[in-house]
């Protein structure tokens, strides 16, 4: 700007220069020398008053463009600490800054969905402990009002009860343990093919009871991995539950274990409801569920949301992972569980936390 400026009027004032010179008959010499002199000075004066204006102007301006949605980013920050998930920023026309919105706006939207699952696990937690509490109460007060004998009998319609509380808590633990990489594991050369049989003839009865074929198919070969025997029976039982509750009554669920180069691959694959795109890449986040269209029959219940966390911690504390595909709803889906097949010659047991 500044440039600009001298470079336009410097030209004009060294001419006015001359002409006043010329009219004062001074010497020639001195005359140019004078009037090139002056007319730069005035045309840089001139242009640097008229630069700091300009900066002055533009840097105002560009301040108040980045400062006003950076305002307004702090005070959504500030809101989002409250617990106000609800008021999204403005998107700034700046692309930087856009972006930075855009990711705040989405940290909000996250936020918010959490805590609203976590509410609504709280409720649910709350009513699971409920009716258990109720019907242990309520035979309490029976045998000490003597409507029930204390017997042996009515101790044992307390237990399923008191199984029901048990498992509960265990799940809460065992969802804060998967948060903080807490697991205990033991670890040994095991066959998760054997595993995986073992696995299905347990749960075999309840898909029975469902009209729900069950097929398992593992290999002659022993898939051994080095792991928990327990916690990879657990993230087994889970996946075959899951895929019990989603697979309506004439469906089938099959499950198949290979080795596949240096890793060990569990599938499990159902013909049931199928996931939606959208729901893939969730699924695992703690409390998040997905609620099938199907009516939830008596004794099968969509769960806690918080059993695939835990299956996908216990894998990748194996240091595998657990992945879901689908084709869409009605299509059914496949859960695969990989982990580090075990080396050919190594310890025998190996004990980590």
């Amino acid at each position: 700007m500044a440039y600009a400026l001298v470079r336009v009027i410097a030209p004009q004032m060294y001419d006015h220069s001359v002409q006043m010179m010329m009219s004062a008959d001074m010497g020639g010499g001195m005359r140019l020398r004078a009037a090139a002199v002056s007319a730069t000075n005035n045309a840089l004066v001139i242009g640097v008053l008229a630069g700091v204006a300009t900066a002055a102007v533009a840097g105002a301006w560009s301040a108040r463009r980045i400062l006003v949605p950076l305002v307004q980013i702090r005070a959504a920050t500030r809101r989002l600490a409250e617990g106000h998930y609800d008021r999204p920023v403005a998107v700034p026309p700046d692309a930087e800054l856009a972006d930075l919105v855009t990711d705040v706006n989405a940290l909000a939207r996250r936020l918010a969905e959490t805590e609203a699952r976590r509410q609504e696990l709280l409720g649910e937690v709350a009513h699971e402990m409920r009716t258990p509490l109720t019907v242990l109460e309520g035979y309490v007060e029976g045998m000490i009002d003597g409507v029930f004998p204390a017997s042996g009998q009515t101790l044992g319609e307390l237990g399923p009860e008191l199984a029901r509380l048990r498992r509960l808590s265990e799940d809460l633990s065992a969802l804060s343990k998967a948060e903080e990489r807490g697991f205990e594991l033991r670890m040994r050369r095991v066959d998760l093919g054997a595993l995986a049989v073992r696995a299905v003839e347990r749960l075999r009865p309840q898909f029975v009871d469902a009209d729900v074929a069950l097929r398992a198919s593992a290999g002659v070969t022993p898939a051994e991995v080095i792991g928990d025997a327990d916690r990879l029976t657990q993230v087994l039982m889970n996946l075959l539950g899951n895929a019990l509750v989603a697979t309506p009554p004439g469906g089938s669920v099959e499950v198949t274990v290979e080795s596949a180069g240096e890793a060990v691959r569990v599938e499990v694959r159902d013909t049931g409801e199928g996931i939606d795109a959208p729901h893939l890449d969730r699924i695992f986040e703690r409390f998040y569920r997905v609620r099938g269209s199907r009516p939830v029959e008596e004794g099968r219940h969509h769960g806690s949301g918080i059993g695939l966390t835990i299956a996908r911690a216990i894998a990748r504390a194996h240091r595998g992972d657990l992945t879901a595909s689908s084709a869409g709803a009605g299509q059914g889906s496949t859960f695969v569980v990989e982990l580090p097949e075990a080396p050919p010659a190594g310890p025998t047991s190996v004990d980590a936390a």
